[in-house]
């Protein structure tokens, strides 16, 4: 019976890599991206990121296997379509001054991203110069209380 169920789950593993989503691993071309404050602020970002919220996606092996594959292309649709360094000033829902308590919530970046990619996860004193640098590029975000 074991053997069975074994076999079950091998099969269902190998039918769902042929499911396409999640194999569409493009890169369009950055049409603008804003102006940095800093090379460090711009390098932090990259580091933490821009995987998701740019369209220079560095897609690691993992992700050509379902059903990883699913989540790691969710995540890249959703991130460049709330928050698209690569499409600056065109896409509409770029709210960087938001980036900051995003990040200082700890929202961003997600803990199963920091997982797969530690270099992610910023010191303390990276952190603090990141969210400055954030302010300085993207401004404060505005209190809705009046």
């Amino acid at each position: 019976m074991k053997y069975k169920i074994l076999g079950i789950v091998i099969l269902v593993a190998i039918a769902i890599q042929f499911i396409p989503y999640g194999k569409d691993h493009s890169n369009p071309p950055v049409v603008a991206e804003p102006v940095w404050d800093s090379p460090k602020t711009k390098e932090l970002f990259v580091r933490a990121c821009a995987d998701c919220h740019s369209h220079e996606t560095k897609w690691p092996w993992y992700s050509n296997i379902a059903p990883i594959s699913w989540l790691n292309q969710y995540d890249v649709e959703e991130g460049r379509e709330h928050f698209n360094v690569s499409m600056w000033g065109v896409q509409k829902k770029n709210e960087g001054n938001e980036a900051k308590e995003t990040f200082e919530k700890g929202e961003m970046p997600p803990w199963f991203y920091v997982i797969a990619h530690p270099d992610a996860k910023l010191s303390e004193s990276e952190t603090k110069e990141f969210m400055k640098g954030l302010v300085a590029t993207f401004g404060e975000e505005e209190d809705d209380e009046d």
